[in-house]
């Protein structure tokens, strides 16, 4: 009752906002979402007003595609698939459409989902022909007994659920099979056939090339979600690192390390050296530290990242939140694409370490 009583009186005292956006019943919670578009070397003045000015409506509308299922009172879980298939389509993001190649000239796409409110999660790694990893990821945790499938695996399980399949080239884009040339020419190996059915080889701005070497180095996307039902979830999709050899898989796909919720402590989604992020258990880590140790989120992932990580020499990022609606990010990177937004406030996208 006292929980409803200042949430009227915050209301009538808040301009701009109706009581009925701000109130609330004891049987529920206002939503949040907290997003991330991946992390690097992303400085002002590297990019031109155009992309960044790209960059930043992609967040927004992401922001946008959560909102509108949280605020219909969709699950968190719901509000994971809607951010993410959009960003999957977006060649401007590493994951999906946007996926780098591999050394042999492939896109393979890795991608987990949790729900806090029971613990079940789903993962699939590698998979090559699959338009919304994440909605497999997703699948695997409803409609099968396993958390982890792989591979050839996977995609035949993605055909039984009657999940979208689209050939390889779907996921071609131009600037990543040309960031994918360079690096193998850098560590000495052959540059594999162009994919069948990708379009003729087209220029690429060798300037934004190097740009996106620097700002996609880790290029996963992620959300966490709060719904008012008061229970959390989190999600990652990404299509690895550029060049990544012998079925490489990172930290993206893996429970505990890219990927992490619980309703008794929080959600994580992480963005950075995989291999780091898998020996430090991030994701989890975090919140065993705000459910054991008693820390806030931002001192917990403050440590984590900006501490822990770093003394591995590890780099990257997270987005948190908890079941309260507190919501952290935290990175060692000079920058990370990155989104809020909590019930009846205002929106906030961020580039640049310097911003909030």
């Amino acid at each position: 009752m006292l929980r409803y009583l200042i949430a009227v009186a915050l209301a009538a005292s808040t301009l701009g906002h109706t009581t009925a956006a701000l109130a609330q019943t004891e049987d529920s919670a206002n939503w949040a979402i907290v997003i991330h578009g991946g992390a690097g070397v992303i400085e002002r003045g590297a990019m031109t007003p155009e992309r960044e000015a790209e960059y930043r409506a992609a967040m927004a509308a992401a922001l946008a595609r959560g909102e509108a299922v949280l605020d219909g009172d969709g699950s968190a879980l719901d509000a994971i698939e809607a951010v993410i298939h959009g960003l999957e389509d977006d060649p401007l993001f590493n994951s999906g459409r946007g996926a780098v190649f591999t050394a042999a000239g492939r896109n393979e796409l890795d991608a987990s989902i949790m729900d806090g409110a029971t613990l079940n999660a789903g993962a699939v790694a590698g998979v090559t022909q699959v338009r919304h990893p994440i909605s497999l990821a997703r699948a695997v945790m409803d409609n099968s007994r396993h958390v982890m499938l792989q591979g050839e695996g996977a995609e035949t399980f993605a055909r039984e659920q009657g999940l979208e399949i689209v050939p390889p080239a779907w996921f071609f884009t131009e600037r990543r099979w040309a960031a994918m040339e360079q690096a193998l020419g850098a560590l000495g190996l052959d540059i594999p056939a162009r994919p069948e059915g990708a379009p003729a080889a087209a220029g690429v701005d060798h300037g934004e090339l190097e740009r996106d070497a620097r700002e996609h180095r880790f290029g996963t996307v992620g959300v966490v979600a709060l719904d008012r039902a008061g229970n959390i979830a989190a999600g990652t999709s990404t299509g690895g690192t550029t060049a990544k050899r012998w079925g490489r898989v990172g930290d993206s796909p893996i429970i505990g390390a890219g990927t992490y919720a619980n309703n008794a402590s929080c959600g994580v989604s992480a963005t950075g050296t995989g291999e780091y992020f898998i020996r430090l258990t991030v994701a989890s880590r975090v919140c065993a530290l705000v459910e054991l140790q008693g820390l806030s989120l931002q001192a917990a992932a403050d440590q984590v990242i900006m501490d822990e990580l770093r003394a591995l020499d590890g780099d990257g990022g997270i987005v948190a939140l908890t079941p309260a609606g507190e919501i952290a990010w935290s990175f060692n990177t000079p920058g990370m694409y990155r989104a809020r937004q909590s019930e009846g406030g205002e929106a906030v996208v961020a580039i640049y370490g310097d911003e909030d």
